[in-house]
């Protein structure tokens, strides 16, 4: 495997990483943008390292290697660090979102390690969708919910 390519995958994970990261980090929230970048870079790299970092060992010893196995392991590592951010205050639950937004980098790292690039760049698309577009219409939903309740004050 071409070693430019293997870093454009590491540097494509980081740039949908940081797409996230700075929504989050703009949001205030518990992980923001060095969060979701490292979290789609770890995710790339060790992605990258199982499909091709034992490629001499596999040449020399016959032996083959699932990379889908590590792909498990990260979404596991993942849902440890995902599990630190969610919190219960008050009789609230809070951080699932920040919680759903690392499992997801991770998944969209996952993806551009594997090369798989057009998948990674729509899911990170569809994630700042969701996590900006529903905000927004959720607000706007809210506002038209006040202005109701006061007309029929």
């Amino acid at each position: 495997m071409n070693t430019l390519n293997l870093i454009l995958r590491i540097v494509l994970a980081t740039g949908c990483g940081a797409l996230i990261g700075i929504d989050r980090e703009y949001r205030t929230k518990a992980a923001g943008f060095r969060t979701h970048v490292l979290v789609a870079l770890g995710s790339a790299l060790f992605m990258v390292v199982s499909m091709y970092g034992f490629e001499e060992v596999r040449r020399l010893s016959g032996a083959s290697f699932d990379p889908s196995r590590i792909a498990s392991q990260v979404v596991t590592g993942i849902g440890f660090i995902g599990a630190g951010t969610i919190l219960f205050q008050k009789n609230s639950v809070r951080g699932l979102t920040t919680a759903a937004g690392l499992w997801v980098t991770a998944a969209i790292g996952l993806a551009c390690g594997a090369g798989l690039y057009w998948i990674a760049g729509v899911a990170t698309l569809l994630v700042l969708l969701c996590l900006e577009g529903f905000n927004y219409f959720l607000r706007h939903m809210n506002r038209r919910g006040d202005k109701n309740e006061e007309a029929e004050m």
